[in-house]
């Protein structure tokens, strides 16, 4: 095979290559309903009825002191095997100052006392006003801060904001993130 051939092949094989991962690494479309699995993956550019904020908004809402900041990342699970009397202590949790911390509230299919868990954290936080701006977030490529910002809008909250990139893109802007513990159950 002649020099020039190879390089048309190698170039043919490259394109496709790129063709694959372009496919590959393009956002999903928004579903009907919630997301119930593969939640660490990519996220579509929109939720209806909601607001999507890049960084830049995030913050700029973070100041101006209006919206209640919703972080519904998982707790970590305590790992298999560990002896019943050894002392476990969480992986401590950092999130975008003055946020609220909902735990397991993320998921597409919550237990109902879960989902009271979610409905009670944003009636305390929101005062009941179901006009008071949420934005809801976890980490980047995580449909948990969708379902749980289209959750909100199920429940008649109306100034609802998603910001997909979470602690991750605040973080590497160098916005500060602060330790949070999980809002109370109260059950």
């Amino acid at each position: 095979m002649s020099r020039a051939r190879r390089v048309a092949s190698a170039a043919i094989v490259a394109a496709l290559f790129m063709s694959v991962a372009a496919i590959g690494s393009e956002a999903p479309e928004e579903p009907a309903g919630y997301r119930l699995d593969d939640y660490r993956s990519k996220v579509p550019p929109t939720l209806r009825g909601a607001a999507v904020l890049s960084t830049e908004q995030a913050f700029d809402a973070s100041r101006d002191g209006r919206s209640v900041f919703v972080d519904v990342l998982p707790r970590p699970p305590k790992p298999a095997g560990i002896p019943p009397d050894a002392v476990w202590r969480d992986k401590p949790r950092f999130d975008i100052p003055g946020s609220i911390w909902l735990p397991e509230t993320g998921y597409g299919e919550l237990a109902p006392a879960t989902l009271r868990y979610f409905e009670n954290g944003l009636e305390r936080a929101t005062a009941n006003d179901k006009r008071r701006p949420l934005v809801f977030y976890c980490l980047a490529d995580c449909w948990m801060s969708w379902n749980a910002a289209k959750r909100a809008l199920a429940l008649g909250y109306v100034e609802v904001s998603w910001y997909p990139a979470g602690t991750d893109g605040w973080a590497s802007v160098g916005h500060p993130l602060e330790p949070r513990e999980p809002e109370p159950r109260g059950e």
